[in-house]
């Protein structure tokens, strides 16, 4: 009973702050995407993507608790919800990963980078950059795999994968995060 109860207040409180704090978070969209970033569309797309992750909790943990009895609703379109909040957040970030790549590729070609004394670390860096980046893109491309998978029936392939393949997406996106987060090779690029 003492569990049932804690977690009924644990899913009240994290709606409660998502609640709270979401109307700040779209009130700020537009200062934010026009922010300091080097490249507005990148800034954009982040935004967006973070409040769809903002969005995505509550609703996955609405989904839980009605699943959990906690809640007396049918879960379904939570479910389907966050799964689809989820998948927004993976495409945009496809979206980002592919314009810094643009962007990192058109500084590698930048003739007048060549005069430059630290020419060749700058390479080195921004190749580094462009290799991150793309670890990005196919984790998030597995990810959304998954996403589609876990939509509903008659979406593009919802519910088609067999067990092993989504299984191997999911594996193929934790390999590349714990691969970016475990060295030096793990460098970011947050206004490429």
């Amino acid at each position: 009973m003492l569990l049932h109860f804690l977690s009924e207040l644990f899913v009240l409180e994290s709606w409660q702050g998502r609640k709270e704090a979401l109307p700040s978070e779209v009130a700020e969209l537009p200062v934010e995407c026009a922010g300091e970033e080097e490249d507005a569309i990148i800034r954009c797309l982040s935004v967006i993507s973070n409040l769809a992750d903002q969005l995505y909790y509550p609703c996955e943990h609405v989904a839980w608790a009605a699943d959990a009895k906690i809640i007396h609703i049918n879960s379904t379109r939570w479910w389907i919800l966050s799964t689809a909040l989820w998948g927004l957040s993976l495409l945009l970030g496809i979206g980002r990963s592919l314009k810094i790549i643009l962007n990192l590729r058109r500084k590698l070609r930048n003739p007048e980078r060549s005069a430059n004394k630290s020419f060749r670390r700058e390479t080195k860096m921004i190749e580094t950059q462009v290799k991150s980046e793309i670890l990005t893109l196919l984790s998030n491309l597995a990810d959304l795999a998954n996403a589609i998978h876990w939509l509903p029936p008659g979406f593009l392939w919802a519910g088609r994968f067999p067990f092993w393949l989504v299984g191997l997406m999911g594996s193929v996106s934790s390999l590349i995060s714990m691969y970016q987060a475990s060295g030096p090779h793990s460098e970011k690029s947050d206004d490429s």
